[in-house]
């Protein structure tokens, strides 16, 4: 069976056939890094690792990029709370980000372009848009021109007339049509901007900061969000690729942009196939950093840990919605049980003395065959990872029955079950049967005690001892916040 995924430009499930046959060009619309990453986040990331992981596993060799965005408003309404610049607060959050992709096991990347070292290919791709109709520059910015784009609104489903205006309101006066979006902005971050995503309780600052500008034809300036994707894509993979992912909220006007301003420089298709992941919802909302309903990734893996995390991202597909709740957590903490045993079991059996060379059990290596088919069936499905576990989860039962039935194993049926496992559990999942480093897990008990002390010391008015504390706990690498829900800490 060959793997079908679902196009958003065309909004048919279609037959996947890279430009290349041996390699697979995917590129992931990355963080904005203006605050920890939340599980939502994570949904994104763990799903878009199962398509590398599956993609490499059929064959593909796959070159995976994914942006980070280290120019923007909301970096630069943090100053003063975690650096004294944007540069400062986006390294801040950026080592943070890595530190969760590494806790979450994700596959690494080709490469993790970030905005400001792509700053000279932004303007070059600006001013090739110009010189060819598509862009205009007005009072040092440079918008596009939607008009000049017949196929705008095509990936969202939109018409122009049916299109909200874009960008701030002080760019209306600026732009030809409402719908123009920037692809270069004059000057720095308005103090309105920064303003309206600053924290109520962030510290005054002296003077409202701007942000970092740059040299251009056009003046001082910095990028328009749109163009940094195109720019960094073309740079790092090519002027087509074969599959653009991110989240549903980006179709429009991220990625409807992405397509229009690509599309228009090069006169190539810019991807494929676009693939959205579907939000994650809370309350019946969706999970984001600005209605303030989030997670961490950090304190998820914390509290719960990587196995955990994965079987419940894991249990929806990447293009529905799913809700997180005790409930649906509780189900993940249970699959995962379910798992992990049916794997100790296998393991277990496999290495006792019990297992025997001419002991052959029919139904359990049927059972192994139709899982390894169903996993493989279900994968080719538009990346139905709940249907991968589910072939999971029933090769586990087929190992309970198999060692429940006597005292004598069938050694090649067992085997051919811990390497299906440990191939397309740990390949293609990202489980980790061995499970979280116990270490991990006492020093995250022992950073716990610590800081339980040093509240109890800053309660008694030992304000000498409870900094002390804090400072010995950062000489270890151990940085701690203190948060209105109290303190929290990242090694």
């Amino acid at each position: 069976m060959s793997l079908r995924v679902t196009n958003t430009r065309t909004g048919e499930r279609e037959v996947f056939e890279p430009a290349d046959p041996d390699e697979v060009l995917l590129y992931y619309c990355g963080l904005t890094v203006s605050d920890d990453a939340h599980l939502g986040h994570a949904r994104s990331w763990v799903h878009v690792d199962v398509m590398h992981r599956w993609l490499e596993q059929s064959g593909y060799e796959v070159r995976h990029v994914e942006n980070v965005t280290d120019v923007n408003e909301k970096i630069v309404a943090r100053v003063g709370e975690v650096g004294d610049s944007e540069p400062e607060v986006a390294t801040h959050y950026l080592a943070s980000v890595i530190e969760d992709m590494r806790g979450l096991n994700l596959k690494r990347a080709e490469v993790y372009p970030r905005v400001t070292e792509h700053v000279p290919e932004i303007i070059e791709l600006v001013e090739r848009l110009m010189e060819q109709g598509y862009a205009y520059e007005s009072h040092g910015s440079v918008y596009f021109d939607v008009t000049t784009f017949e196929r705008y609104g095509e990936l969202s489903n939109q018409t122009l007339e049916e299109l909200e205006a874009q960008g701030e309101a002080d760019e209306r006066a600026e732009k030809r049509h409402p719908q123009d979006f920037a692809l270069w902005k004059a000057g720095g971050v308005s103090p309105e901007a920064v303003a309206e995503h600053r924290k109520a309780d962030a510290p005054e600052l002296d003077d409202t900061p701007t942000g970092e500008t740059w040299n251009s034809p056009w003046g001082e300036g910095r990028p328009g969000w749109h163009v940094e994707c195109s720019a960094m894509s073309m740079t790092h993979l090519d002027e087509t690729i074969d599959i653009h992912v991110g989240g549903q909220d980006l179709v429009f006007p991220h990625h409807e942009n992405e397509v229009a301003q690509s599309e228009a420089a090069t006169g190539e298709t810019f991807a494929r196939y676009w693939l959205h992941t579907a939000l994650l919802e809370t309350e019946g909302e969706k999970m984001s950093s600005s209605l303030g309903n989030f997670f961490t990734v950090s304190d998820a893996l914390r509290e719960l840990g990587m196995n955990v995390l994965r079987s419940f991202f894991l249990a929806g597909g990447y293009n529905t919605r799913q809700t997180y709740s005790e409930a649906t957590i509780a189900e993940a903490e249970e699959r995962w049980d379910r798992l992990s045993r049916g794997y100790d079991r296998a393991v277990d059996a496999l290495d006792s003395v019990d297992a025997h060379t001419k002991v052959a059990d029919d139904a359990l290596r049927a059972a192994v065959s139709e899982a390894r088919d169903s996993f493989a069936a279900s994968m080719d499905d538009d990346f139905n990872t709940r249907g991968a576990l589910t072939a999971l989860l029933e090769l586990g039962a087929a190992v309970n029955r198999h060692v429940d039935a006597g005292d004598a194993y069938d050694y090649r049926g067992l085997k051919r079950a811990v390497e299906t496992y440990e191939e397309l559990g740990e390949g293609v999942l990202g489980f980790s049967f061995a499970g979280e480093s116990e270490g991990d897990v006492l020093v995250g008990d022992l950073v716990e005690l610590v800081l339980s002390l040093r509240e109890d010391a800053r309660e008694a008015g030992e304000y000498d001892r409870a900094d002390a504390l804090r400072d010995d706990l950062e000489a270890l690498g151990i940085e701690v916040q203190d948060t209105d829900d109290g303190p929290t800490f990242r090694l």
